[in-house]
């Protein structure tokens, strides 16, 4: 089992947006970071729990909790030349971004990332570090069992 951190901006998808999703479930598309796909294409496995974390927003922190329910597979909006996300030189034999499907397990108080920086034992969460923007990023065990307590 691995422990991830998954951002979404509010604005695009935001947590009260999975709780009205069909089923619950949706399709992490359009990352566009090689790191963060890699993650997903490479690390990602079924039943594998991340942090759904709302970006970019007034308020960023940890909005609430989401299982991996699909392997990775291409992203079908490099493909389209109408999505922000096309990606010209992507193919279909040939694609270049992968997603996952993820399921909400269940939504969270909001944990503020100031909240987050409180804590001495997370000192070396990915997320606190300075210059961090990846979409993706491992959450360490221990991490992710303090996280918890807090919830």
């Amino acid at each position: 089992m691995h422990y991830w951190l998954m951002k979404s901006e509010p604005g695009e998808f935001s947590i009260d947006d999975f709780a009205k999703a069909p089923g619950k479930k949706t399709t992490w598309f359009g990352v566009r970071n090689y790191l963060a796909r890699n993650f997903m294409r490479d690390q990602m496995q079924l039943g594998d729990l991340a942090f759904f974390y709302h970006s970019s927003c007034e308020v960023p922190g940890i909005a609430g909790i989401v299982e991996i329910c699909k392997l990775a597979h291409p992203d079908l909006t490099q493909f389209d030349a109408k999505s922000d996300y096309y990606d010209a030189k992507a193919t279909p034999e040939k694609p270049r971004w992968f997603n996952v499907d993820v399921k909400l397990v269940k939504k969270t108080r909001l944990l503020p990332l100031s909240e987050l920086r409180e804590h001495k034992k997370l000192a070396g969460m990915q997320l606190l570090q300075r210059g961090n923007r990846l979409s993706i990023t491992p959450v360490d065990p221990a991490d992710w069992k303090f996280i918890l307590s807090l919830l």
